[in-house]
């Protein structure tokens, strides 16, 4: 699986429409309004590195009041949850 985090700048007057926009595209698990430089973050989950392309060139940049993306690929994730999870195997 791929996870490719999308800054997003949008229309401050959009923010909410566009976040739900793009929560409903395929291949978008999570969108968060977020503060900072950045309007929203997606979290875009497929499972090709090429389909971030579709998700992000094809379809979220289309969505209207998106002014500008930026796009990064996970390499590997680190949650302390996960690791919560594995380390505890056989605790019970």
């Amino acid at each position: 699986m791929i996870t490719a985090i999308v800054n997003v700048h949008a229309q401050v007057d959009r923010i909410p429409e566009v976040a739900e926009e793009i929560a409903s595209l395929e291949g978008v698990s999570e969108v968060y309004s977020v503060t900072g430089d950045v309007d929203l973050v997606a979290l875009v989950r497929v499972k090709h590195v090429e389909d971030v392309s579709s998700v992000v060139a094809d379809r979220l940049n289309k969505v209207p009041g998106v002014t500008s993306t930026e796009t990064h690929i996970a390499f590997r994730a680190y949650s302390r949850l996960d690791l919560e999870q594995t380390f505890s195997v056989g605790l019970d």
